[in-house]
């Protein structure tokens, strides 16, 4: 009981950078820039062009009370808007980082592009960002699949990374190897025909998610008050290219070559595997071992280590928040 206590605290800060529904009530649309659900902290806009497309990337610059003259900057995962970061803002904050907090391109309160996500160009596109702040170097701390683009991020631009802290990264296996290609149109029409509540009970299988209920509900919004958009297509296409993106681009095989002090923090019941139900039955139950191949990656790596929390599932930072910040804190202040 007394453990379920922060993360039950941590739940509802996160949940009140939201906007609350009942039930019982339509869904008021949200714009596919995320129009309609508030962050915690003001956003701006940063033009960026990717492919000859003009775009506009969405980013949270906070500031701490006592600065201690170093910056984060935190990467969402896929199905998470950067709001969900709310806790861990704070949490830097107090110890005196400035933090940085993207919607990568194809994300969040970002432009949802006409053409294909790609990890080189949101790597390029942070970068962009940290110029556009005159930020030299920087803590990165990244979440599921912002653990493989903080992964391109210190492959192609070391000399950028200080640390980087990969929390639950998906990507550290090629799940080509298991999961045959599957077309685009397909898989959209398959995402389109995904309901609320089918989706919650996909995120609390694949994420073995340890939170109440309620504290799903705004990931459940963040998603599906985006439906009433007549731009939905748009962000669906987008939304599935990020998908197409893990799958074709993998990021395994150069985890190893990271010469940065990297610290893997993994949840122990964490068995998410993308494309996972797409795969041959007899493969499935070798994918998402993550720990296991999160200490194993350490171990050939020069500066890593690798912490298992017990109980916990993907959403680390959420489901034990007094444990992420100690490994956390402790990690940065080498």
């Amino acid at each position: 009981m007394n453990r379920f206590l922060p993360a039950a605290l941590a739940a509802a800060l996160l949940a009140s950078s939201f906007a609350s529904r009942a039930a019982d009530t339509p869904r008021e649309p949200y714009g596919i820039a995320l129009e309609g659900l508030a962050y915690p902290y003001p956003v701006h806009l940063l033009p960026v062009v990717n492919d000859g497309e003009q775009l506009s990337m969405a980013y949270m610059d906070v500031a701490p009370a006592q600065p201690n003259g170093r910056t984060v900057v935190l990467l969402h995962g896929r199905n998470f808007p950067s709001s969900y970061w709310a806790p861990v803002i704070k949490m830097l904050g107090d110890a005196g980082f400035r933090v940085v907090v993207p919607d990568q391109i194809g994300f969040g309160k970002s432009s949802k592009p006409a053409g294909e996500l790609h990890f080189d160009n949101l790597a390029r596109n942070t970068i962009a960002l940290l110029d556009h702040l005159k930020i030299d170097k920087a803590e990165i701390v990244a979440h599921s699949l912002g653990g493989m683009l903080g992964v391109r991020i210190a492959r192609a631009y070391p000399d950028r990374v200080a640390h980087l802290v990969l929390t639950a990264p998906i990507g550290l296996e090629d799940y080509r190897l298991y999961v045959p290609p599957t077309p685009t149109e397909k898989v959209i029409e398959s995402e389109d025909k995904l309901t609320a509540d089918g989706y919650r009970k996909q995120l609390q299988t694949n994420y073995a998610i340890k939170l109440p209920p309620e504290a799903i509900t705004p990931f459940i919004d963040a998603r599906f008050n985006i439906k009433g958009s007549p731009d939905y297509p748009r962000w669906l296409r987008a939304f599935v290219s990020s998908g197409q993106m893990i799958y074709r681009e993998p990021v395994a095989h150069e985890v190893a070559l990271i010469t940065e002090p990297t610290l893997f923090i993994m949840g122990a019941d964490d068995h998410n595997a993308p494309g996972r139900p797409l795969a041959p039955e007899a493969l499935r139950a070798k994918m998402g071992q993550n720990a296991e191949l999160a200490k194993a990656l350490a171990a050939k790596m020069p500066n890593a280590r690798a912490e298992v929390i017990p109980d916990t599932g993907h959403l680390v930072f959420l489901e034990a928040p007094e444990k992420y910040r100690e490994l956390v804190l402790g990690f940065l202040g080498r």
